[in-house]
């Protein structure tokens, strides 16, 4: 197994650097010595609502997705109200989220609330070193153009021009409460898709992950609360799949679609909707290794050792060599026993202790009370997992006494 390297870390959620994020924080008790007018409030939610469409629609549907089209001119202009919330370049961001669906809620995702607890998935990673540069080669399709990439090492410039336009226009109270404020509301909005939606809520779809689905979070996120929505389809520009499930901006770019502005948004097919999509391989693959380890392969070995032997002697296997054989491949990739395959082991001798097909569905249900249309090959994969868990856990072990 190829360790994977700090700078890998990632999430759905993308962070600005450290000391301008404090500052920003810092900027809003400015307040105290200039004022909060009323006319600072409501452009403060304007700038909120605006942006906020911009991270959603922008840095998340078109740039990370690709689920609508716009023309190179729309394209820029979106790029460039995005960066006005100041959350880093448009490559960087979208590159970082395409990552994250690689590894959602597992070890590599270091904001998952699952991995590292809530307040880490919130906030701690921005005062880690575990961050590291994003990997441009997954934007390529971005990265041919060169407005983009310049926009991108322009990464805090649109959001200075808006700060010195608000203050040009409403002073000191303007920029500290329109501005400054805004952008902190904007940041933990943001930020609460990663954390908040991987742990309040329902799940509708099996994703392998925590994603949840949370109504009032989708309304202050302008439909992004419908997070295991999108990872079950991530195609999809409509992240609310039913008619009561408001997404904001999917409404708002229906009405720019009217006008040809932006054109070719997805929605899911009913298909999608009611849950009988199949899984994709790798998907099946990591739901099946969550569900093989609720079983425990020490026990089910120890249970199943003497007997399994004497089935393997029966077979004519050489035990010996066999073991030899496992514990030489486990020291040299340095691997767990989940991580080992032998190409012998499909035609040892059955392991009848094993939980049965049956018990292995009745375990996924309870586990996976969303809806699948990829149950029976989850639980197929679970039983070969379990099978050749348990059969590497005896053959590792000490031989029994004769």
């Amino acid at each position: 197994m190829t360790p994977h390297r700090e700078d890998e870390y990632h999430d759905d959620i993308i962070y600005p650097d450290t000391i301008p994020f404090v500052l920003v924080h810092l900027a809003c008790f400015a307040a105290i010595w200039t004022g909060v007018r009323p006319l600072d409030v409501a452009v403060g939610l304007g700038l909120f609502l605006v942006r906020m469409f911009g991270v959603t629609a922008g840095f998340h549907r078109y740039f990370s997705h690709k689920s609508f089209r716009t023309s190179r001119v729309g394209q820029f202009l979106l790029a460039f109200l995005c960066q006005t919330s100041a959350q880093k370049g448009i490559l960087w961001w979208a590159a970082k989220h395409r990552e994250h669906h690689l590894h959602s809620d597992t070890p590599l995702d270091v904001h998952s609330p699952k991995q590292r607890g809530f307040l880490f998935a919130h906030l701690g990673w921005i005062f880690s070193n575990e961050k590291g540069a994003a990997d441009y080669s997954r934007v390529k399709d971005l990265t041919r153009f060169r407005e983009l990439v310049w926009l991108n090492k322009m990464a805090n410039l649109p959001a200075v021009v808006l700060a010195v336009a608000v203050f040009a226009t409403l002073g000191w109270s303007g920029l500290v409460v329109g501005f400054f404020w805004s952008t902190v509301l904007l940041y933990h909005a943001t930020f609460a898709i990663n954390s908040l939606a991987h742990v309040v809520g329902n799940q509708r779809y099996v994703t392998g992950d925590d994603s949840r689905n949370n109504w009032w979070l989708a309304l202050v996120t302008l439909g992004e609360g419908w997070h295991n929505n999108h990872h079950y389809y991530q195609a999809s520009t409509r992240q609310g799949f039913r008619w009561w499930e408001i997404d904001i901006t999917y409404y708002v770019l229906v009405v720019l679609s009217w006008t040809r502005l932006v054109w070719g948004l997805q929605s899911p097919p009913a298909s999608v909707i009611r849950g009988e999509k199949p899984l994709p391989r790798p998907l099946v693959e990591r739901v099946a290794r969550q569900l093989a380890e609720t079983f425990p392969v020490e026990g089910l070995a120890a249970k199943a050792r003497a007997g399994w032997e004497q089935r393997l002697e029966t077979a004519r296997v050489d035990l010996g060599s066999l073991r030899a054989k496992v514990r030489s491949a486990r020291s040299q990739v340095g691997a767990s026993l989940s991580e080992l395959h032998l190409p012998e082991l499909p035609e040892l001798p059955s392991l009848p202790e094993l939980p049965s097909v049956d018990e292995l569905k009745a375990r996924a249900r309870e586990m996976f009370a969303a809806q699948t249309a990829s149950l029976d090959d989850i639980v197929a994969r679970a039983h070969e997992l379990l099978r050749q868990r348990v059969a590497l856990e005896i053959l590792v072990a000490e031989p029994s006494p004769a």
